[in-house]
């Protein structure tokens, strides 16, 4: 197990493999108690109701899989796999590195709410975006695309 660290606001998330780098957004609740999701493709959000990225406990990072016709900042999300990297990079200076542990994909009436949210013992990341297919009348992707990931280590810059 990879130390924890103390809370600092995550900056920036990149994912080398599939070409990510994008600033991060703070999200909060929606009036319905939903999470908020970013205004538009870029840039993605922390969550700021889930811990920073490198504290204990589940790191929560959405982004939209498309925007208007275009690619989002997690277009390629379900293509990453176990073992794949994910950076975060936090106000402190400290860049926290996580390994995707498993990518799961649920339709959205079946949301893993406490999977996804509840608390864990160790430093983890959750990625969420939309996927699966797509409802014209809703307006609305089917399912969620979420990324399980924990933390390996961090550096300082």
């Amino acid at each position: 197990m990879v130390a924890p660290l103390a809370h600092s606001e995550p900056l920036r998330i990149e994912i080398p493999i599939l070409g990510v780098k994008s600033d991060l957004m703070d999200l909060g609740l929606n009036r319905d108690g939903t999470m908020e999701t970013p205004p538009e493709a870029y840039p993605a959000g922390w969550y700021t109701g889930s811990p920073t990225p490198g504290e204990i406990g589940p790191a929560i990072i959405a982004g939209h899989v498309n925007w208007s016709g275009d690619p989002g900042v997690f277009a390629k999300l379900h293509e990453l796999g176990p073992g794949d990297q994910v950076a975060v990079v936090r106000r402190d200076g400290a860049t926290v590195l996580f390994r995707v542990d498993r990518v799961d994909r649920y339709p959205k009436h079946k949301f893993p709410t406490r999977a996804v949210y509840g608390d864990i013992p160790y430093s983890g990341l959750r990625l969420i975006t939309c996927g699966g297919d797509f409802d014209r009348a809703a307006h609305s992707y089917l399912d969620n695309i979420v990324v399980y990931a924990s933390m390996v280590g961090s550096a300082k810059v």
